[in-house]
């Protein structure tokens, strides 16, 4: 089904879209929030860690501006020191670069959590199109990205250069100081200016993510048409259900009639409902129901059952109480054991006389059908 134009999806997206979108990977992400995080995450690590951190980059530069006559008559050495002070700085950085990635993927994944997918790496022919990449140029969500980037710019900015503008005496004082000191003024100052950064982005971060959740939301909203097909897809389409419907009651059909024959008997109403019984005292704690219907089914289940000569019984009373109560392939309820009882025990003294060459039993003795299995309601056994 072709998308709807963006017009027609006025409907929230269900709780099933927006699970299929995150398994798809689109999820309200907030750059801001990523930006607020590894900074502030990198503001509190040199607060922190400033004094050991300058500690370390003094002696880095104390060492990196000592120089002796030997290093300098001996090229190999001077390039020895130099990969050396490079090893220490890297010693000294990385942990806090390590430190800020971590800081920045958490914030990144604090909106929607983690989402475990490679679909956003597949191919993309779409993306392709010169005029659809056009129209996501100028797409609203590309304006406001574009909009809240030169606005954090200008903030940024004036922060920057307000505090440039109140503390330039003191960075100019810090070139007149011995390093240690000079390093210690200009850490605490800067980490004056980082502080109000810092609070800017997070006043940015502060908007930006309910502004996130509201897109990622109208991105995703649905037309009744989109509706209409996810409901069909949830509770199943229509014909292709009642065609298993179908199906799988052909299928119980034709297993009931490969059953009948071997059915000790076969109880009737005379037409109208049919019952085949099966019976196995070694295998069998009851009588079992193999097979059931009305109507023509049940016409069916007579022809062959006397193709087969298993007795036909015309019980109507019994028959219509085990058609209504008694499940296909299951044993019959208990309180017709009595009356099944009985209807096996004449079909047994029946083959019993025809065996024996001898007068049988001429007539289905009274049955004990409980009036209320019945659901007619009425007749005599």
């Amino acid at each position: 089904m072709a998308d709807s134009p963006s017009q027609d999806r006025q409907l929230p997206a269900s709780q099933r879209k927006i699970e299929k979108a995150r398994a798809e990977g689109q999820v309200a992400r907030s750059r801001d929030l990523g930006h607020f995080a590894a900074i502030g995450g990198g503001a509190a690590l040199i607060a922190l860690g400033a004094p050991p951190a300058a500690r370390a980059l003094e002696r880095l530069v104390g060492a990196g501006l000592r120089f002796d006559a030997q290093a300098l008559r001996t090229p190999g050495m001077l390039e020895a020191r130099l990969g050396e002070l490079a090893w220490t700085l890297v010693a000294v950085v990385l942990p806090f670069g390590a430190l800020l990635a971590l800081a920045a993927i958490a914030g990144g994944f604090a909106l929607s959590g983690w989402t475990w997918t490679f679909k956003p790496l597949g191919p993309r022919f779409s993306f392709l199109d010169p005029l659809a990449g056009v129209s996501r140029l100028f797409s609203k969500a590309q304006v406001i990205d574009a909009l809240k980037a030169c606005g954090l710019a200008l903030v940024l900015g004036a922060i920057g250069a307000a505090h440039l503008h109140a503390h330039i005496d003191a960075y100019a004082n810090a070139l007149a100081m011995p390093l240690a000191d000079g390093i210690g003024a200009v850490a605490g100052v800067a980490l004056g200016g980082l502080g109000f950064v810092v609070l800017a982005l997070a006043a940015c971060a502060a908007m930006d993510v309910p502004l996130q959740r509201h897109l990622h939301l109208q991105r995703l909203k649905m037309s009744h048409q989109e509706l209409k097909q996810e409901h069909k897809e949830l509770e199943g389409n229509t014909e292709v259900k009642t065609k298993v419907r179908a199906r799988m009651r052909e299928m119980t059909r034709r297993r009931m009639m490969a059953a009948v024959p071997k059915a000790d008997l076969v109880v009737m109403n005379p037409t109208h409902y049919a019952v085949a019984l099966k019976y196995d005292e070694a295998k069998m704690a009851a009588p079992r129901v193999v097979a059931k219907g009305a109507d023509l089914l049940a016409l069916r289940i007579r022809d062959v059952a006397k193709d087969a000569s298993v007795p036909v019984l015309e019980a109507p009373m019994l028959a219509r109480a085990l058609y209504a109560h008694a499940e296909l392939d299951a044993e019959i309820p208990a309180a017709l054991f009595a009356a099944v009882a009985q209807v096996l025990a004449y079909v047994y003294q029946l083959r019993a006389a025809l065996a024996a060459g001898i007068p049988g039993p001429r007539e289905l003795p009274p049955l004990e059908v409980p009036a209320e299995l019945d659901p007619h309601h009425g007749g005599v056994a």
